[in-house]
Formats: C-alpha cells, sequence, structure tokens
C-alpha cells in the first residue's frame, strides 16, 4: 500500500467544499495514512471537529495554543512531522495568504514551516477562481513548486456552471498514490545501514562505549524505507525505535555483534552504509562479575582493537554493490576522509567534523561534506538530520541508479 504509515496533513479553510473532506479522511486512512486535520476558524462552520477528529482519529487543530489542556500546537513539529500536506478546499482568502506569506494562523504558520511536498485544491465560484488577482496567486504556490489539484468544472453551490469545484476525494487519494510511486526511487533495492554506538564490557555493569545516539542512522532507515527499499537496520544500543515495522532492525551490542551482524545481511545488499561508531578496542578479557573497587587500589585495562567493519565489507564486496561509510574527524578532515575512501575502497564518504557546530554526537541537527571515488566533493549546511538523510539518500541515488538484482 502506497500510502501505508504516510503522514498527511489536511489543512481546511472555509468553503462549502468542505463536506468532501470526511469521506477523503476516511478513505486515507483505509490506505494505511495517519492524517491530521488543521482547520481555519472559518472552516468550522462548514464541517465540524468532532467528525473530523473521529474520523481522523486525532484531535483538530485551529489554534496555536490550546485553552482545553493548555498545549501549544508547535507550528515547527508539524510542519516537520508531514510527509505531505493537503490545502483542500482552499478558498481565495487563504490562497492569497499563503502566496503573500502572510502568517495569521496555525494553519499558515504550518505552511510557512513545512519541509514536505504540497498540494492545494481550490474551490470557489467560477467568478472569483477566474479572477486575475486568484490565477495570479495560484501561479504564485506552483512556483514555490506547490502542486496545484485543478478544480473540476460543474454545478457550483451559487447554482452557476463552470470551474470551481473541489476535485473529488477518490481522485485526490489516487493523486497521492502516484505521487508516492513516483518517490520510490529505491523501489526493489536492499539497503544495510548501521547505527548507534557499541558497548564493550569492561564487566557486567561496565563498559567502553560512545556518545552516538543512533539518530543519524535511524534517519537513514526511514528515509530508504520511505522511498521504496527493503531496510536492514543493524543498531547498536539506543533509546530509538523504527518509526516504520517493514524496517528490519537488528540489535546488537558489541562491535563483534555488530560485525556478525553486517556480514551476514550485507551478502545480498544492494546497498551499504555504516553509520555507526563502532568501538576501536575492547577489553582483551571482559570481568565475569562486577569489579570491586575495594579489591582494585589501581586497575590496569588491557585492549585490544576491534575488526574493521568497514575493511570487511569491502573485502567481500560483490559486484554493482555500493558502499558509503562516514568518517568523524577533528584534524586534516578532508585529507583523512580521501584516505578512508580509498584505503577502504568506498563509493562514498560522509564526513562529519567535529569542529563544526550543530555536528557530530548528541545533536539533532548534522554538517556533511560528502566526497565519492570519482573526486566529487560536497558540502551541505547544517541541517536536521532527516534532511542530511534525505541529502545523502539523494546522492547515492544518482550514483547508484542501477536496477535491482
Amino acid at each position: 500500500m502506497l500510502l501505508q504509515g504516510k503522514k498527511i496533513i489536511i489543512c481546511i479553510t472555509g468553503s462549502i467544499a468542505a463536506y468532501k473532506i470526511p469521506l477523503l479522511i476516511r478513505l486515507l486512512k483505509k490506505e494505511g495514512a495517519e492524517v491530521q486535520i488543521i482547520v481555519t476558524p472559518a472552516a468550522k462552520d462548514f464541517v465540524t471537529p468532532l467528525t473530523l477528529s473521529t474520523l481522523s482519529q486525532n484531535p483538530v487543530l485551529c489554534d496555536a495554543f490550546s485553552l482545553a489542556d493548555g498545549k501549544w500546537n508547535s507550528h515547527i513539529e508539524l510542519g516537520r512531522w508531514a510527509d505531505l500536506m493537503l490545502f483542500a478546499p482552499l478558498s481565495a482568502n487563504t490562497l492569497a495568504k499563503m502566496a503573500n506569506g502572510i502568517a495569521d494562523n496555525l494553519l499558515l504558520t504550518t505552511y510557512l514551516a513545512a519541509r514536505c511536498p504540497i498540494f492545494f485544491a481550490p474551490a470557489m465560484d467560477m467568478d472569483m477562481y477566474q479572477h486575475p488577482a486568484t490565477q495570479k496567486n495560484v501561479k504564485i504556490l506552483q512556483s514555490f513548486g506547490n502542486t496545484l489539484i485543478a478544480p473540476r468544472e460543474g454545478e457550483l453551490a451559487s447554482g452557476l456552471c463552470g470551474a470551481g469545484r473541489m476535485e473529488e476525494p477518490e481522485t485526490i487519494v489516487e493523486i497521492f498514490k502516484q505521487y508516492f510511486h513516483a518517490q520510490q526511487d529505491f523501489l526493489g533495492k536492499k539497503v544495510l545501514i548501521s547505527a548507534g554506538p557499541t558497548y564493550e564490557n569492561i564487566d557486567p555493569v561496565r563498559f567502553i562505549g560512545n556518545y552516538a545516539t543512533g539518530t543519524m542512522g535511524y534517519a537513514l532507515a526511514n528515509e530508504f524505507n520511505k522511498r521504496g527499499a527493503s531496510v536492514t537496520l543493524v543498531s547498536g544500543p539506543t533509546h530509538l525505535t523504527s518509526e516504520d515495522v517493514n524496517i528490519n532492525v537488528v540489535h546488537v551490542t558489541s562491535a563483534e555483534e555488530m560485525k556478525n551482524a553486517c556480514l551476514l545481511h550485507a551478502k545480498d545488499a544492494d546497498i551499504i552504509i555504516m553509520a555507526a561508531a563502532v568501538a576501536d578496542f575492547t577489553p582483551v578479557t571482559p570481568h565475569s562479575t562486577k569489579i570491586k573497587k575495594s579489591d582494585h587500589i589501581d586497575l590496569t585495562l588491557r585492549l585490544q582493537p576491534t575488526t574493521d567493519i568497514l575493511a570487511a565489507l569491502s573485502k567481500q564486496k560483490h559486484k554493482n554493490q555500493y558502499i558509503a561509510g562516514f568518517a568523524l574527524e577533528t584534524d586534516n578532515e578532508i585529507e583523512n576522509a580521501k584516505k578512508k575512501l580509498a584505503d577502504k575502497n568506498l563509493d562514498l564518504i560522509i564526513l562529519n567534523s567535529l569542529k563544526e557546530p550543530g555536528a557530530g554526537f548528541g545533536y539533532s541537527t548534522n554538517k556533511i561534506t560528502t566526497l565519492d571515488k570519482k573526486g566529487n566533493i560536497v558540502s551541505y549546511d547544517v541541517k536536521m538530520k532527516q534532511e542530511v538523510a534525505k541529502d545523502i539518500a539523494d546522492t547515492i541515488q544518482k550514483q547508484a541508479a542501477k536496477p535491482a538484482r
């Protein structure tokens, strides 16, 4: 199901065509989509929030602040949550505000904060729709990259016949299906991703680890899953959970466990992305019982190197397999990344610098530079890790766009 798990926000404005939205919600829910409704105050005159919340199984949002429960409805979080936003029915008034960046309600502030595709379905009387101001505003929204779902011709609420009827719910659902099908650029691909830290036991209660959270690897898994890939995520210890049941999550703890899991699942993977921060060293002899402080005035911990998972994967790399790795550097970043790219026979290296604000462990943002084996170097601005995952997937899609075996 192409809409399974898709997060869709429907923004309803003051138009009689709002009566079609309950059916649209039911159709989207039937397809497995998550639906959130935002309304303008005028929209509530045409369709009740109770009906919309019952069908969507979510509270209907209208204001930035809810007096009932004291909850702040963040337009930023809403804009980042959605996979798609639909403005339907879209009145001439709200259309004009969107075209001119006016943000005087929750619906409009969410529009300006959205990073997802925007679809808009105008609904108004034919003379209003044909007015030069309205047509200009439609073109402005299209110039922003928003997609018009053009109104149909037919009988209007005024009794006139002409263009202005909002497109039917069944057709809108099909438009969404076609859109998401076109975004399935990794359909049929098997993708292996590692994420998080590894913990190397000193004794049953202590370990050697690092500050990795797994956020980048999980964001990559979600991005490739959304784009049609069959994803296996080998995850070290983390508090994160997968957003989609279709992602095969393999939980591991140590570097040795991660190595074994990655080598096993790499055999039939088309694309491999090693985003995990694997420990470089592990204790030679972990203690089987808790080390007592009173028993050891001075404790010497002997360490040995862990297996280089990227190098091991490169040795068994098969034809047409694409391997990307991460490099976290503090000095000579580009030179060290180039060396890692060559030494480990990678197709792509994603460089993080701990010198960059907002990059590295513990941040919701990241700043990357990609280097490929053809010598291309591309630097990106600081972005949320979900957006970084999209940039990485776009880069790999361009370089590894070969038919699945």
